[in-house]
């Protein structure tokens, strides 16, 4: 299995150590066709961009891809989903701005409202907690409903790490991302999806997409493990859509 793009790296716009110039020349020298920049989304407090920040990552990147003709530098962004009804952290103009939308949950995002924060955030870290383990059901079941309901209202290209922060049903999720044309991430610094939930989501009709999750430049196009889980979960190499035969 040949992977030819990466999809999810991170910059110093958010979470990342390096600069969009510095994972673009990384990927080529990995070889790679195409490579993303998917910084985190505004929500997140400590590490969202910040206003402003995507448009002029927009321009850059247009003008990057001016300058490199050996790869597909494309604008992403990985937004987060803050409240229960699919309420995501991002704006539609902020949207259109993209040309890859990935969506996961992320602990250090602003919930969108009170009972948000009660429900996805408090509630799923009380859930952790050996006596409180009875709650755990009641929300996995709302975390699937919450990213199901994000992604029918939005066309998001990929989840990323799903199950990695919050507990998600596999097979459910993987059902409605199979209707939406969404590819369930395999993240090669998470190892969400787990191979377990690998080999539930691959008995659905979903595709799915390796990705390296790097916040430095030297990690961009690292993904040994995802190609292991994929691998061993028994994905058809059809249905991973960042791969080619080799």
């Amino acid at each position: 299995m040949r992977l030819f793009a990466d999809y999810h790296t991170h910059t110093i716009n958010s979470h990342g150590k390096g600069t969009i110039r510095e994972n673009v020349e990384e990927a080529i020298r990995k070889g790679l066709k195409e490579i993303a920049i998917s910084d985190h989304g505004p929500g997140h407090l400590t590490y969202g961009v910040k206003k402003g920040v995507l448009k002029r990552m927009r321009k850059e990147i247009d003008e990057l891809n001016k300058e490199y003709d050996n790869i597909d530098i494309l604008l992403g962004v990985e937004a987060n989903l803050i409240g229960c009804n699919g309420k995501i952290d991002i704006s539609e103009d902020e949207i259109e701005l993209v040309d890859k939308f990935l969506l996961g949950f992320h602990n250090g995002a602003m919930p969108g409202s009170i009972r948000d924060g009660f429900q996805l955030y408090l509630k799923n870290y009380l859930s952790n907690l050996s006596f409180l383990k009875f709650m755990r059901n009641k929300c996995r079941e709302r975390n699937t409903d919450a990213m199901i309901c994000a992604i029918e209202k939005y066309k998001v290209d990929i989840i990323t790490h799903p199950g990695a922060k919050i507990d998600i049903d596999t097979k459910r999720l993987a059902m409605a991302a199979g209707k939406r044309g969404t590819a369930l991430e395999i993240n090669s610094s998470h190892g969400n999806l787990t191979l377990e939930y690998a080999k539930i989501a691959v008995k659905e009709n979903v595709d799915f997409v390796i990705s390296s999750d790097a916040h430095v430049p030297s990690n961009v196009g690292n993904f040994a493990l995802g190609i292991k889980i994929a691998e061993e979960a028994g994905i058809p190499l059809s249905r991973i859509i960042n791969a080619e035969k080799e």
